[in-house]
């Protein structure tokens, strides 16, 4: 939209505002107000004389180019200062909006446009100069002999249209506050002017600036030439802007006088069509009407001032205060004003006095607006920098979002791949649980005692493995059914020449040469004792690719690559932990996955593990290949997993998200994560084991299951399985005197330095070996690897399954295969490249000697059939080998000389010069702190590293490095324990006392619980009536654990004084019905183990029920039973008084419970109304009468009135079937150990004996009718009572009655034993207790040879 409101106005009304606006800003007149009063009154005094010329003088166009071609190149001619000074000219100018485009309207109607720099700046340099040159030269308006005509002529002798001014050269005072309004629309004070914003300008206000059309034109005066004047034309007026550019500028910058005339801007004339209409004077005040008040206005208002300064040619005022004025003011007429300015001495004067004011005016614009140009510059390039700085950090932050953006979906990705690999693992277990309980349910109906059981002879063949339950001892003895069995008959022997397995019976020198060169690249300087982990330092963690989750954001808290270590296997995948659960999930899709033996993955469990925090009972750091990145987890269900991880660091993290427990609670440990993350060498010193076991507290097989256990020895890695010395050196005769120094082996002295010629090979070895590679040592082979441990144990499954995964599917030769135990013994002290010590099972499983599957193991050279193991002739069946060879284990000359071969295998003779004079130094390779594995950045390098670490065995960590402490002998011991039976005459009497209570109903059931911790050790009977009595415990006088205030009560039982008293009898009687058809007997009761607590059962209601000692009264009734509960059982306690009760019934099932020994209830969660039981079993026919639970081998062995007897483990799976010979049809009573025996006795005197895994080891028959037994806790010795009222005692393996007690006058109808084993507890048929005393060491064979 135009500004210009009317074409034919000089200027607009806008225009007119703004320069009233600018001369009247001020209300005082000020000197400044008076100044731009004067340069106002000389702009508008030239624009209306020029007006009035073009009204007078219309134009003819068609003439002007060729006068603007001329004067272009006069122009050019005259610019002073040649090329440079053009060139900086040009430069300039095209600084002050070169460029913009400028519309207009010319006369024509035609719009032209002009581009270039304006024509004002010529006007205004001419305008200088003029001015100078009238105030230097005073005379040269006479000179000149100008006049008002000449003037007007040059005034108006070349009218301009289409001019912009350069907004740079005009003052602030021109531009005014309006033009803020539309900052992209200049108005201008030429009707025809339509001027675009600028981009870079040097206008005071940016946005803003204001053009001015004027046409500068010069008249040549007297002695001037033409052709220096500066002509600017209207009708095509581009080509001409540049040279009057230079020339104007030349002019004004070099300052040099001229004399040219003053040139008037001259305004475009009016359209044609509009002139002929109006008259000349009608037209000018038209054109003026607006502009002429307001000239007159400032002519009045700053009349004192300019009449002072517009002098005349001879000094008179021009404006008169009184005549001229009074005409202003009274004079309206345009035409009057216009005669007035065109007067010669007007248009000297103002020319002369006003005009200098104008050109002061525009050049301190000029100033200003290059100092403003110069700032915006500088402003605008420091916003360029802040901005640049801007979207740099808008790229960086725009970056960085994306690789937030890119990590944040990296791990949702990962996030959710894991919760997908999660689901398809808990998938996966469900399936595996699935199946497994369909197994079950098929097992129980098709088992021979199920409902759809078939006879004997038709059933398909039993394959068994070993279960991977460990018992207290970490003994694995318990064998399960093995779907997967068979008799491997595709594993055929090869020929013996063509099958040599790397270390078992190879040349040691194959297995040396040729990696020698290993040890240079592999050496590392890993610390052997990392005792790093103890002092609290958190030493920096490395980084591993894991998630921090917190709680909040999900369920996982950690997860990290880690490897599952089983027996034959080592697999890839990722371990999860949340805050209650931990997780592992096999990565199938891996290369190595993909090609392991099926087989194999049968017998290996956890690879889609899930362990819950609840049931971990110990966590122990362990190493794998040298390396300490291993831990391993104990369970509740008495196994272990173990799992590698990419560092230490690791290591550290997954403890600390595991629940504290140490490394469980019998090794006298604290139960915190700092514990599971001690070194071997710590645990060693912190724990209380050495000084138990030096007390004789602990056997010595403990002990080393205990040294083994901390030194790293694992199940789990079978390079790493735990170590047991040979101790007997007789293979050959028939009988093994067991109190024969000759027949023990030195244990000072490693395997290979039993032979002395053997011993002088090694020795020679050493000392000639010349290696700068590999350091010396004495056996290229080890005494413990993986390949030694699948051999002894070949016979049973998995091992034997493992054994053909190692050796490509094929048996060893017959010749190399564990045949005998002499010739295994003779090969250790003859061969070479044989120093194999044994394994734990060699003193527990005698299982291991026997071929029960029934494998080909080959034909040896001189026509042996290879199958069992041939025993030496002392042992006439693998249960006598185990029991003898563990008794040598334990016998006085290993225990005075046990430390010594602890000191060679994990103590100060291991390594360095004490290992070098015990001739006891491996190949390094086995040590741990001899290689880095990390430190080894090529692969190939590193995997045969890794081989030859498994293949050469690993010596267990060091435990301690000075001579591990004896133990002390057996008399010591005793005397410190003031025995009064071992060493002093004084015998005590056989009976200690009998208490009789008031009752005298038959003491049908008898506790025990007499250990030191209990708040009150207590002998608790009851009566076949129901009442009970809480029997205060003292101690035996003279013991050890008898306090002086007990030994003031001369008697180790005192009788409960509430039955003494017969006045709180109702507290001690249980008044619920029973059924009739209950027969009240010893195995209706359980007393629990804090002594707080009754089990009764028997109830009608087909319920046993709780009753509280203290009050009598009931706490709880466990249903769950179909039929009357004819029979309890509960087994031995865990800390806390938690333990197994189980219940079995006249519905021939049992069930088993769990005792919450802190809310004293059945059943884990207290104030439930029903509770569960933990397993159902199955199997029975009739009414079950008899059960014994052991929690530490997991196993129920249960009877029924007419059947056999089951063994079933706990979580209901039938094992075995007791099958006793001809008469034993109908058990009474059943004891089991935790040695793995069970004592069954049947109907009419018949006693059997078996092992937990059903084989009957001895039988025999009495003629009492017994009506109780117990078996020492170590299962060798067994105690009857019956209705004869004898108490005897068997030795267990042969059934040999040992001792006889003298006889009472009642029959026994239930048995007890304390704590120590010192005291027995008979209840009598006639309402009495008798207490005999006991001491099994008596039976031992040491003391009846000794003493």
């Amino acid at each position: 939209m135009s500004p210009i409101r009317d074409m034919d106005r000089l200027l607009q009304e806008m225009d007119i505002n703004r320069l009233r606006a600018v001369v009247f800003r001020d209300i005082e007149d000020s000197k400044q107000a008076q100044f731009l009063a004067l340069a106002v009154v000389y702009f508008i005094s030239v624009l209306m004389v020029s007006k009035y010329r073009d009204i007078l003088e219309p134009q003819n166009d068609k003439k002007l180019p060729q006068r603007s071609q001329s004067a272009r190149s006069a122009d050019s001619n005259a610019v002073s200062g040649g090329p440079d000074l053009e060139s900086s000219v040009s430069l300039r100018r095209r600084d002050s909006g070169i460029g913009d485009d400028h519309s207009s309207v010319a006369p024509s109607k035609a719009d032209t446009t002009t581009q270039g720099p304006d024509a004002v700046s010529e006007a205004l340099s001419t305008l200088s100069s003029e001015v100078r040159g009238h105030r230097d030269n005073p005379t040269a308006d006479a000179r000149g002999g100008k006049n008002v005509k000449d003037i007007l002529r040059s005034l108006v002798s070349a009218p301009a249209d289409d001019i912009m001014v350069d907004p740079s050269l005009l003052p602030p005072a021109f531009l005014g506050a309006a033009m803020g309004n539309n900052p992209n629309q200049f108005r201008s004070f030429d009707r025809s002017v339509r001027v675009a914003p600028k981009k870079v300008g040097g206008a005071p206000s940016p946005g803003s600036s204001t053009p001015v059309p004027s046409a500068t034109t010069a008249v040549g005066a007297a002695g001037t030439p033409v052709n220096n004047v500066a002509v600017v034309s209207t009708g095509d007026a581009s080509q001409s802007t540049t040279a009057e550019a230079a020339a104007g500028e030349s002019q004004t910058l070099g300052g040099s006088a001229s004399t040219n005339l003053p040139s008037v801007p001259t305004l475009s004339p009016m359209t044609r069509d509009t002139a002929p209409s109006m008259s000349i004077s009608e037209r000018l005040e038209h054109a003026l009407d607006k502009a002429a008040p307001l000239l007159r206005e400032i002519f009045v208002d700053f009349a004192p001032f300019l009449s002072r300064t517009l002098l005349g040619s001879h000094g008179q005022e021009l404006l008169i205060e009184g005549t001229s004025l009074v005409c202003m003011k009274s004079s309206s007429s345009v035409v009057e004003l216009v005669m007035l300015l065109c007067s010669q001495e007007w248009q000297n004067s103002i020319q002369k006095n006003a005009g200098l004011a104008f050109i002061e005016l525009v050049n301190e614009g000029r100033l200003l607006s290059h100092t403003m140009k110069d700032h915006l510059v500088r402003v605008a390039n420091e916003a360029e920098f802040i901005l640049s700085r801007q979207r740099a950090e808008d790229i960086h932050k725009h970056a960085e979002f994306e690789s937030h953006c890119a990590q944040y979906s990296a791990e949702k990705r990962d996030e959710e791949k894991m919760c997908d690999h999660l689901i398809r693992a808990a998938k996966y277990r469900d399936h595996v649980t699935a199946t497994q309980l369909i197994q079950k349910i098929i097992n129980i109906l098709t088992d021979k005692h199920g409902a759809w059981g078939s006879s004997a002879f038709s059933r398909p063949r039993e394959f068994w493995r070993l279960d991977y339950w460990e018992d207290d001892l970490r003994r694995r003895r318990r064998f399960v059914r093995n779907p997967f069995g068979s008799t491997h008959s595709k594993a055929t022997l090869k020929a013996a020449a063509e099958h040599v397995v790397p270390g078992i019976n190879a040349p040691e020198e194959d297995i040396l040469k040729g990696k020698q060169s290993i040890r240079s690249h592999a050496m590392g300087n890993q610390n052997s004792e990392s005792e790093i982990l103890l002092d609290g330092d958190d030493d920096t963690l490395s980084s591993l690719e894991e998630k921090e989750l917190e709680n909040l954001t999900g369920p996982v808290n950690m997860s990290t690559s880690a490897q599952l270590v089983a027996p034959a296997v080592v697999v890839k995948g990722t371990l999860s932990i949340t805050a209650s659960e931990l997780y592992f999930e096999v990565d199938e899709d891996e290369a190595s996955f993909k090609t392991i033996d099926p087989k194999i993955l049968t017998y290996t469990e956890g690879l889609h593990g899930k362990w819950l925090f609840t049931e971990i009972r110990a966590v122990f750091s362990r190493r794998y290949l040298l390396q300490n990145t291993a831990l391993e987890i104990f369970m509740a269900n008495r196994t272990a997993v173990m799992f590698n991880f990419p560092d230490a660091g690791t290591v550290k993290k997954v403890v600390q998200c595991l629940p504290r427990v140490g490394v469980g609670t019998n090794f006298g440990l604290p139960q915190t994560r700092r514990i599971s993350q001690a070194s071997p060498k710590q645990l060693y010193k912190a724990s209380n084991m050495t000084q138990r076991w030096q007390r004789r507290e602990i056997s010595n097989f403990e002990y080393l299951i205990f040294l083994n256990t901390i030194s790293g020895r694992t199940y789990n890695d079978l390079n790493q399985y735990p170590v047991f010395p040979w101790v007997i050196t007789n293979y050959d005769t028939e009988d093994l005197d067991l109190t024969l120094p000759s027949n023990y082996r030195d244990l000072s002295k490693p395997i290979g330095a039993l032979n002395p010629k053997r011993a002088a090979f090694f020795n020679d070895r050493y000392e000639s070996w010349e290696d700068d590679q590999v350091p010396k040592f004495h056996y290229g082979t080890h005494y413990s690897t993986s390949s030694f441990t699948q051999m002894w144990l070949l016979r049973i499954e998995p091992f034997t399954t493992m054994f053909l995964n190692f050796q490509g599917g094929k048996f060893d030769h017959a010749d190399r295969t564990f045949s005998s135990v002499s010739r295994a013994w003779r090969n250790c002290q003859r061969d070479t490249s044989d120093v194999k010590e044994l394994t734990p099972e060699f003193y527990y499983l005698p299982e291991m000697f026997v071929n029960a599957n029934n494998y080909s193991l080959g034909v040896m050279e001189d026509g042996t059939v290879v199958s069992d193991v041939e025993l030496p002739p002392w042992a006439k069946t693998p249960e006598e080998f185990v029991r003898i060879n563990r008794l040598a284990l334990e016998s006085e000359f290993v225990s005075c000389q046990l430390h010594q071969w602890i000191d060679l295998i994990f103590g100060y003779k291991q390594q360095g010069p004490e290992a070098t004079r015990s001739l006891n130094v491996f190949y390094y390779l086995t040590y741990e702190g001899t290689i880095n594995l990390s430190s080894i950045t090529d692969p190939m390098l590193r995997e045969a590293v890794e081989a030859q670490i498994r293949s050469f065995g690993q010596t267990p960590c060091q435990l301690l490095i000075e001579p591990h402490p004896p133990r002390s002998s057996a008399m010591q011991v005793y005397v410190l324990l003031q025995s009064p039976l071992m060493f002093t005459e004084q015998m005590q009497q056989d009976v200690i006392m009998v208490l009789k209570f008031p009752s005298n109903s038959p003491v049908a059931h008898v506790a025990a619980n007499t250990q030191p911790g209990l708040a009150t050790p207590a002998i608790i009977t009851v009566t076949a009536n129901r009442l009970f009595a809480v029997n205060k415990w003292h101690g035996l006088a003279g013991h050890q654990g008898s306090s002086v205030q007990d030994q003031q009560y001369q008697l180790p039982v005192e009788i409960d004084p509430l039955i003494a008293s017969n006045v709180g009898t109702h507290r001690r009687q249980i008044t619920d019905l029973l059924d009739q058809s209950i027969h009240i007997h010893s195995q209706c009761f359980i007393i629990t183990a804090d002594n707080r607590f009754i089990l009764l059962c028997g109830f009608w209601d087909k319920s046993f029920r709780v009753y509280s000692t203290d009050s009598g009264k009931l706490t709880q009734i466990v249903f769950g039973h179909r039929d009357v509960v004819t029979c309890l059982a509960r087994s031995e306690s865990y800390i806390g008084g938690d333990c197994y009760v189980l219940s079995g019934s006249r519905d021939a099932t049992l069930l088993l419970w769990y005792w919450n020994g802190k809310h004293s209830s059945i059943g884990e969660n207290p104030g439930t109304e029903f509770v569960t039981p933990r397993a159902i079993l199955t199997g029975h026919d009739c009414e079950v009468t008899c059960a014994s639970v052991c929690a530490e081998l997991g196993l129920v062995i249960s009877g029924c009135r007419e059947g056999p007897c089951l063994i079933h483990s706990m979580n209901g799976d039938l094992l075995r079937t007791l099958e006793g010979p001809e008469g034993c049809v109908q058990p009474r009573l059943i004891q089991s150990s935790t040695e793995g025996h069970a004592v069954v006795y049947y109907n009419k005197g018949h006693f059997c004996f078996f092992s937990i895994n059903g084989k009957l080891l001895g039988h025999m028959e009495v003629e009492e009718n017994i009506r109780a037994m117990l078996l020492s806790r170590d299962g060798q010795y067994l105690l009857t009572g019956g209705d004869g009222g004898v108490l005897s005692v068997w030795q267990v393996h042969n059934l040999k009655q040992m001792f006889t007690y003298p006889g009472c006058d009642a029959g026994i109808r239930s048995m007890a034993m304390s704590n120590d084993q010192r005291c027995i507890i008979t209840g009598m048929a006639s309402g009495s207790i008798v207490l005999f005393y006991n001491d099994f060491n008596r039976w031992h064979h040491e003391y009846q040879t000794r003493y």
